[in-house]
């Protein structure tokens, strides 16, 4: 195998043989800390890939089209390969815990969704987390004693979800789709106001210059924590 076809080895050997808590660690230098909700993408992931019987290199050969933009997320593209960057990750804003797979090849695709009372079973199982989880996450009221001993937990909580059993935490659907193509490979120009170079399909042109969707006072979408929204430059 050539050198940088092996990028992704590492990951990819341990999806092949269920390695979640190797997984989980990857994810955790991806997403700066452990949750629940990592380690159900992580797991997610994992299961999408082996039923789907591919690799994750980063090639287009799977896409992930993940519902919102969550903790769940990060554990998808690392374990997936699929990221914004290589094309192979979609974002439907619908503000769910959930993901589609699929081959790009024929379209034989896995949806998994976090199951809608997941998160009322997890306070259950570990009724310590809920009071810190609404005081430092929800309330953002917390002392560096109580962040402490929540991230402490809420670590320790996801490594234990791993052993939970999939169906018990997701509905899981075997399914075909219509996959969108690969994205071509797209040439660039100029701004003539910016001087900033800019990819070809959103360049408008002006009495005939060539303007970024900026300096052309159009709206172009943007993501924030609070969802995908459409802005125009002040």
């Amino acid at each position: 195998m050539h050198e940088h076809a092996s990028a992704r080895q590492t990951v990819e050997a341990m999806v092949r043989s269920g390695d979640l808590e190797g997984l989980l660690r990857a994810g955790e230098a991806l997403h700066g800390h452990l949750c629940p909700f990592l380690a159900l993408g992580v797991k997610a992931g994992q299961y999408a890939m082996t039923q789907l019987d591919r690799g994750g290199h980063g090639l287009e050969e799977v896409v992930a089209i993940l519902e919102g933009h969550n903790c769940f997320a990060d554990g998808i593209q690392v374990v997936t390969g699929c990221t914004l960057g290589n094309n192979g990750l979609i974002l439907k804003d619908l503000g769910k815990a959930a993901v589609t797979v699929a081959r790009r090849a024929d379209g034989g695709a896995v949806r998994l969704a976090v199951r809608a009372d997941f998160r009322q079973g997890l306070f259950a199982r570990y009724p310590a987390a809920e009071p810190l989880f609404d005081k430092v996450m929800v309330k953002r009221q917390g002392t560096p004693e109580d962040r402490h001993r929540f991230q402490h937990l809420w670590a320790a909580v996801a490594r234990r979800e791993l052993q939970t059993p999939l169906k018990e935490q997701f509905l899981i659907e075997t399914l075909t789709i219509q996959v969108p193509q690969p994205t071509r490979s797209l040439s660039g120009a100029t701004c003539s106001r910016c001087g900033e170079g800019v990819t070809e399909h959103r360049l408008r042109v002006r009495e005939g210059r060539p303007l970024c969707l900026a300096c052309a006072g159009e709206e172009y979408g943007i993501l924030t924590g609070q969802g995908m929204a459409c802005v125009k430059e002040p």
